[in-house]
Formats: C-alpha cells, sequence, structure tokens
C-alpha cells in the first residue's frame, strides 16, 4: 500500500468522527428551531393548536405569526426526524452537551404559552373549587364554579366532569388557587419543569447503575418531541407521576425496597397508572417491608383523602371506569375499527380490549414470577394500557418511556418508540392529504 493510500485510510476514521458530530450538531439545531417555531408562533394569539389562555407570555408575541395547522405539523415531523437522528448519534454527545439541548428545550417551552390541551386549567379549576369556593373537586365538575376567572378556559369536554386525579395531586395543587390565575398558571408550569428536571435526572442515575449509556437513555426522554411538545407544554401532572415512578425504581436499584414501594403508591395518589409498578415490584424483589409500606402509604393517603374530599375522594376506581368509556379519534381502537370499516368503538369492544389488556398484565406478571426484569414488564404492561385505551392522547405514550430506556429488555424502547412513530404518523397525516 503507499504512503498516499495509507494516510488516506489513517484519515477516514477522523472524518467520519468529524461528520458524525456535525449531523448531531445538526439535529439538536433542528429540534431547538422547530420547538421554537411553535411556542414563538403560539405566544401570537391562540388558535385551535393553542388554548384559549390569559395573555401570559406576551413578550414573545411579536416575533412569530399566528400557529397554524400545518406549520405545527411540519415542526412536529421535523421534530422526530431530528429526534430519530439525536437518537442514533447520542453517542457523539458529551454529557454537558446533552445538559445542554435539553436545559434549552425545556426552557423554550417553559418561557412560552401553554401548548395543545386545556388540561392545566381543570386542574386549577379543581383547586381553585376546593380553596376559594369550597366545592368537592370529587363530586362537582368546575360547572359549579361557573363565575371564577378560570372557568372560560376549561375545555368544554370536562367543565361537568369531577376529577379523577389522585388525592395527593389535588392537595399538592390547592397552594397554587389563591395565587390567582396567571399565577397558577405559572406555578402549574413550574411544577411540570422542576418534576421532569427529577425524571430526567433519575433516568440518568438508573441507566448508570445498570451499565447504561446515561446520555443515550436521558436524550432518549427528555428530547422527545411528545414529551417536550405535548407533555411538558401542556403542563401535565403526567410529569409529576413518572418523576415518582422513576423514584421508585432509583431506590429499588439501590435496594431501598420500602421506599421504592412508597414511592409507587405516592404516584398512584397522582395518577393512578403508575399503580401497574407495584405487583411487578412486589413479585421480582419479594420481601415484607415493600408490601408493609406499599400499605402504610396507602393507608395513610386514604385518610388524608377521606378526611379532606369524603368518601368520594377515595373511590378513584369509578372515575377511572367513568373515563375508560371515553372515545378519542386518536386511539389505537379508533383507527383499527375505521380500517375494518366500524364507524367507532361499540361497547363490546370495550370489553374486549379490557380483556386482552387482563391478559397481557397476566402474561408478563407469570414472567416476573420466572425471573423476568420487572422494569421491563412493568414498561410492557404501560405500554399495553396506552394502546388498548379508547382513550389516547400524546402524553400517555410517554408513561413506559422512561422505563423503557433503563430495561433489560431492548425491545421494550424499540416498541415504544413504534407507537410513538404510529401516533405522529397519525398527527401529520393532514400534511400528506391532496390539496381539494
Amino acid at each position: 500500500m503507499s504512503v498516499a493510500a495509507r494516510s488516506e485510510v489513517e484519515l477516514s476514521p477522523t472524518r467520519s468522527w468529524h461528520w458524525a458530530h456535525v449531523l448531531a450538531g445538526a439535529c439538536a439545531v433542528v429540534l431547538v428551531a422547530a420547538t421554537c417555531e411553535v411556542v414563538l408562533d403560539g405566544a401570537l394569539d391562540h388558535s385551535l393548536l393553542i388554548p384559549k389562555s390569559p395573555p401570559i407570555a406576551g413578550w414573545l408575541s411579536g416575533i412569530g405569526e399566528r400557529l397554524g395547522l400545518r406549520v405545527f405539523l411540519t415542526a412536529l415531523l421535523a421534530s422526530a426526524a431530528a429526534y430519530a437522528g439525536v437518537l442514533a448519534l447520542s453517542r457523539r454527545f458529551s454529557k454537558r452537551a446533552a445538559i445542554a439541548l435539553l436545559g434549552v428545550l425545556h426552557l423554550i417551552v417553559f418561557a412560552g404559552p401553554i401548548l395543545l390541551s386545556t388540561d392545566v386549567f381543570s386542574y386549577i379549576a379543581y383547586a381553585r373549587m376546593g380553596v376559594e369556593h369550597g366545592v368537592n373537586p370529587y363530586l362537582h365538575g368546575p360547572i359549579a364554579i361557573a363565575s371564577d376567572p378560570v372557568f372560560p378556559y376549561v375545555g368544554q369536554d370536562w367543565k361537568h366532569t369531577a376529577t379523577a386525579y389522585g388525592p395527593l395531586y389535588t392537595l399538592l395543587s390547592y397552594p397554587l388557587a389563591p395565587l390567582g390565575l396567571r399565577a397558577a398558571i405559572w406555578g402549574m408550569k413550574l411544577e411540570a419543569l422542576l418534576a421532569s428536571a427529577v425524571t430526567l435526572s433519575l433516568t440518568w442515575r438508573c441507566a448508570r447503575k445498570r451499565g447504561l449509556d446515561p446520555v443515550a437513555a436521558t436524550l432518549a426522554v427528555g428530547a422527545n418531541p411528545l414529551y417536550v411538545l405535548y407533555g411538558l407544554g401542556g403542563a401535565h401532572n403526567d410529569l409529576i407521576m413518572l418523576a415518582l415512578m422513576m423514584a421508585a425504581v432509583s431506590l429499588t436499584f439501590a435496594d431501598r425496597d420500602a421506599p421504592a414501594a412508597a414511592s409507587v403508591v405516592a404516584g398512584a395518589l397522582v395518577k393512578a397508572t403508575v399503580a401497574t409498578l407495584l405487583p411487578f415490584m412486589l413479585l421480582a424483589k419479594r420481601r415484607a417491608s415493600q408490601l408493609f409500606a406499599a400499605a402504610a402509604t396507602l393507608g395513610l393517603g386514604a385518610v388524608v383523602a377521606y378526611a379532606a374530599f369524603g368518601t368520594h375522594g377515595v373511590d378513584i376506581v369509578s372515575a377511572l371506569n367513568r373515563d375508560a368509556a371515553f372515545v378519542s379519534t386518536d386511539s389505537f381502537p379508533t383507527e383499527i375499527a375505521h380500517l375494518f370499516g366500524k364507524p367507532g368503538v361499540f361497547p363490546v369492544d370495550h370489553d374486549l380490549l379490557k380483556a386482552a389488556l387482563v391478559v397481557i398484565a397476566a402474561h408478563m406478571l407469570w414472567r416476573t414470577w420466572r425471573g423476568y426484569d420487572w422494569v421491563s414488564a412493568s414498561g410492557w404492561t404501560l405500554l399495553a394500557i396506552s394502546v388498548t385505551s379508547t382513550w389516547l392522547l400524546a402524553w400517555y405514550i410517554l408513561w413506559p418511556l422512561p422505563l423503557a430506556v433503563v430495561a433489560r429488555d431492548r425491545r421494550l424502547l424499540v416498541a415504544t418508540l413504534l407507537v410513538q412513530a404510529f401516533f405522529i404518523a397519525h398527527q401529520t397525516a393532514p400534511l400528506f392529504a391532496p390539496v381539494s
């Protein structure tokens, strides 16, 4: 081999390393740019994508244009493509670069308006019902406080609906009620931001504990466009639930089993879905201290809920059954029904979906008993809950993601990302529809 040929071979890895870093940087720039586009355009005025809201981001309103559907869907598609690039090139990100990217994305969304959902106004309405009006949010919907400043901003579907959230979350939201509407919105946004920071920090710790790349794991969660635009952008309480969920996983990895079980129950008292982890954790560790800690935390929570809200504050199951009957156009069962020429989901379909979910959960419990990774089993079950639910929202398919990035079964991460990709494809389909 000639000297020139040897030099070219020797330089090739360096060139490849250089271009990979350039491409990784470009993907990060696209993620930031697409997020900026949504936030800046959304700050101008409410639209179909930006719920009616008090003007909390007025300093941004002179920069963009009113956010339209095509612009948002294009930004979502660009974010998804850039996110895929970030995942593929995650090894090119240093710890400092990854933290900087996630920090910028979070701060951009935090500085902007509420995105894509009216749920945060329901949170505030339920808090103000209890604190300002003496109305039990587990007995009445926000219509009971129709004269309150928050009521015009509550979503039409929820004005007559009592809260389905756990008593711990309701009580956590109470201190924000007396602060006024705008301050309460900022309080909710700050809670979501801090909960996300905790979730990502714990994801990092859990990945490192399992010998996985913490940078790749944390980027997979924190740079996810559904996580950033829908979850954080809507200031959803799912982020608090995820923080408590990952606290339980981290504590379990540290062999602190009793606090871990208590953390799962605390998460369930925010949003009941995370209770899914408890039976898998108990089967995997099989320690009495976990059971005692879970029972004690649940008992304490029940006493506090009963004292604050009466029997309806304890009966979360009825509220979950009520919400499980709802049907959204984005759910997988709805889309499958349409593929088979059915107009929608019928009562028998609900029963079949529940039966399928029970079978999946039972199979995962059996596998966990036989030694399968309990984190993976929990993640598969959470993914099954979101896929079989007839009421699917974007932040629901975030539930298994932090578990998937630290699970032993890497197929869970692939499946979770595929489900999210299908959701994004469904959302962005109008971009490719023929113009009539």
